[in-house]
């Protein structure tokens, strides 16, 4: 497994944040340094909590983070050069000192002054709000410091607005508004803040650690050498490694260009599209984010909002993760059947001897499920599991952690909540002038009023209610990211969902996926365009490939609320209600995947009244109630029959007729069986196939060893983009798919 030095081209992908600086030299050296001594802090703070409060700690943890944005990121997002400009210092300098001067003036006396500022303590908090705007604008870009301001901007001037209006509120003064903002429980040392200060950056330091240690490596090499084999090998392996790197990298957009370095190359030798295996893999690496046991920054949030323990929240994740999977996985079988996908000869080694050489990566992670299980807290599990993977190394010379490359996993780890950081302190901004104004409470009641303007039943009124609050959630994810979208959201939408009685767990889980969701949702999509960049195919199919392999998630998080038989895909309830639930929605999702894929696995290819009926027969199974789950399951019985009839209608014609046609776009060549159904597939389906195999004339990149280092993987990634773009893939311009199929 040691990865050998090769250089390869590096690929730059936006992730919810704007391309950071690359420091080098002395300078490169102290800012790692100083990373490295942000988590150390952190880590202290887990062990041997300050006497002087949380608070206390969140200022310091603010005040070291915020200059370290002004020397990491550009001021511009196209700006040159890697290293800082004076204006950068001095703000960073400035960061440091108002950052820092709740306890350099005396922190007791401060908090004392709680409602009554002085002039200096006005004065340093507004310039730390505009420092904490212009460090957001600089890792997410304009639209958050512009809500943020727009908040701001409501609370001042609130009190101009007729008093008869229901967003009208008494108004608020400078004053009183940094007070709450900087003097306060709430604002920027609020529960997003705390969250990341807290949990987030011990998690970063654990994925760290886990990726230094070769663990990374391990589950791609793993997930290749598990389906070498299979016509779909190509498919599932993405999806797995997505699935098991997710638990390295707690991002979307990482994870999927991560994956899509090592196993584009496989891909592209099956036989599939650029378009579509981007979307798979955007869908795979979103998947990181929702699975157990680690989820995004915004699970913690949920367990410190509902103070439930985060084993709760990871228990409330699983089916719905499974689910999701699941589309996902029915969604690849499907495609390798309608492009004719080869299987392709990979030189992996045994799986079984992977596991038994290197399986004990996976033992850091039960160690936390193990804790969390036994009632410890989060930060005491994952700081045991980081120890045991840190001590775990050591069995892999290649991959130990000496000194160095434990230093520059704390040193990464600090670097990964940079943005995060300014992220949850901007968000405590919102959530703190909507508190204040009591906005949040008008919003959820206009949401509600509006609903039930236009439908007196309660169920309508709820479905009504989560389906605008769905749109809500994924506009507003278009323009925030993931964790600000979701803190925004709960404190908007989760008091409508309350009101109708929605649980607080299934409303939470439900803000919760939708704003995660927008990573693969059109036209940002930034996991979409992250993959896109990888495949060398075109954004925007790109997008609605990856909302296709992901569309269980939209339907699912509906299911949970409408009903109270969805909470059991929660994991609430008997047993005996999660079983039925799970199963009711597993056949549902099989559905959806036979709609939006057009073939029923087993049967063949499905016309346009099938996938109707299988669309509605999606619907009405995730609607969890008796008579709907029994009306759907007809209706999908009906689909399978209408694709049973295509199936025999393609068999009538003779073999002689019927040759001629199997040989064009079924990859029977590479030996996969083809179903009798595939010949009325329709022309368009053939002509892409042949498209994306001819191109496997012109490039065969070999794939990489599972023990290959990951550059390699990169390199060859990122060669296969360059040749994309450039039309070098061997197949025909405007003959690639684009859309959902």
């Amino acid at each position: 497994m040691a990865a050998p030095p090769t250089a390869a081209p590096e690929l730059v992908v936006r992730d919810e944040e704007q391309p950071a600086r690359r420091l080098a030299g002395r300078l490169g050296l102290a800012v790692s340094a100083a990373s490295a001594a942000v988590t150390l802090f952190a880590v202290y703070q887990a062990l041997r909590p300050l006497p002087q409060g949380g608070q206390f700690y969140l200022i310091l943890f603010l005040a070291a983070v915020l200059p370290l944005v002004f020397l990491s990121y550009r001021s511009r997002a196209r700006a040159t050069g890697d290293r800082p400009s004076v204006p950068d210092w001095v703000l960073a300098a400035t960061a440091l000192v108002v950052g820092a001067y709740p306890v350099l003036v005396g922190y007791d006396a401060f908090l004392d002054r709680q409602g009554l500022l002085d002039p200096l303590d006005v004065a340093a908090g507004s310039v730390l709000l505009v420092l904490l705007l212009e460090a957001c604008r600089r890792t997410t870009g304009w639209v958050l410091p512009a809500v943020c301001l727009l908040a701001l901007g409501y609370c001042y001037y609130g009190g101009y607005l007729p008093q008869s209006w229901s967003i009208a509120h008494a108004g608020l003064d400078a004053d009183q508004i940094i007070d709450a903002l900087y003097n306060s429980g709430s604002g920027f040392y609020g529960t997003p803040l705390d969250v990341a200060a807290t949990y987030i950056v011990l998690f970063t330091l654990y994925g760290a650690v886990l990726s230094h240690s070769g663990a990374g490596r391990f589950f791609v090499d793993l997930s290749v050498a598990a389906f070498r084999r299979s016509r779909s090998a190509a498919g599932r392996t993405a999806v797995a490694a997505g699935f098991l790197l997710g638990t390295v990298s707690g991002s979307g957009t990482a994870t999927a260009v991560s994956v899509g370095a090592v196993t584009w190359p496989i891909l592209r030798r099956a036989g599939y599209p650029a378009e579509h295996a981007g979307g798979m893999l955007a869908a795979a690496g979103v998947g990181a984010i929702l699975s157990p046991p680690t989820l995004g920054a915004a699970a913690f949030i949920i367990a410190e909002y509902l103070d439930v323990s985060y084993l709760a929240v990871l228990g409330w994740a699983t089916v719905p993760t499974l689910l999701y999977y699941l589309g996902i996985l029915l969604a690849v079988e499907i495609d390798a059947r309608r492009f004719g996908v080869r299987a392709v000869e990979l030189a992996a080694r045994s799986p079984w001897r992977l596991l038994a050489r290197f399986g004990y990566h996976f033992a850091s992670l039960f160690v936390i499920l193990l804790l969390l299980f036994l009632g410890r807290p989060v930060t005491e599990a994952v700081l045991i599991a980081t120890a045991v993977a840190f001590g775990l190394s050591f069995l892999d010379r290649s991959a130990a952690l000496t000194p160095r490359r434990l230093s520059a996993a704390f040193a990464e780890g600090g670097r990964g909540v940079l943005t995060v950081t300014v992220v949850c302190a901007a968000a405590g901004i919102i959530t703190a002038t909507m508190t204040k104004t009591g906005l949040a409470a008008q919003t959820a009641s206009l949401l509600v009023d509006g609903a039930r303007s236009i439908v007196d039943d309660p169920v309508a009124t709820l479905a009504l209610t989560a389906v605008l609050a769905a749109v809500a959630l994924a506009l507003l994810g278009l323009a925030v990211p993931v964790t600000a979208s979701f803190i925004i959201g709960w404190v908007v939408i989760g008091p409508a969902l309350l009101e109708l009685g929605v649980p607080a767990a299934a409303a939470a889980m439900f803000v919760f996926y939708y704003s995660v969701l927008s990573e693969v949702t059109p036209p940002t999509a930034l996991a979409a365009v992250g993959a896109s960049a990888v495949t060398g195919g075109s954004a925007i199919p790109t997008m609605w490939q990856a909302l296709k392999y992901a569309l269980p998630a939209f339907l699912v998080p509906l299911a949970f609320v409408l009903t109270d038989a969805g909470e059991g895909l929660l994991g609430l309830g008997g047993t005996l209600s999660v079983v039925v639930a799970t199963a009711v929605a597993a056949l549902g999702v099989t559905a959806l995947a036979a709609a939006t894929g057009g073939w029923v696995l087993g049967v063949g290819p499905v016309g346009r009244v099938g996938r109707g009926l299988a669309r509605l027969a999606a619907l009405l199974l995730l609607y969890l109630r008796p008579v709907p789950v029994a009306v759907g399951s007809v209706l999908l019985a009906a689909a399978v029959a209408a694709a049973l009839v295509t199936r025999r209608r393609a068999s009538a014609p003779s073999s002689a007729d019927a040759v001629p046609r199997a040989s064009v776009g079924t990859g029977a060549a590479a030996g996969g069986e083809v179903p009798a159904g595939d010949a009325v597939a329709g022309d368009a389906v053939a002509a892409e196939a042949s498209a994306v195999r001819s191109g496997d004339a012109v490039e065969r990149a070999a794939a990489p060893a599972p023990g290959g280092s990951s550059g390699a993987a990169q390199s060859a990634a990122s060669s296969g983009a360059a040749s994309a773009e450039s039309g070098d893939d061997g197949s025909d311009d405007g003959r690639r798919p684009g859309g959902v199929a």
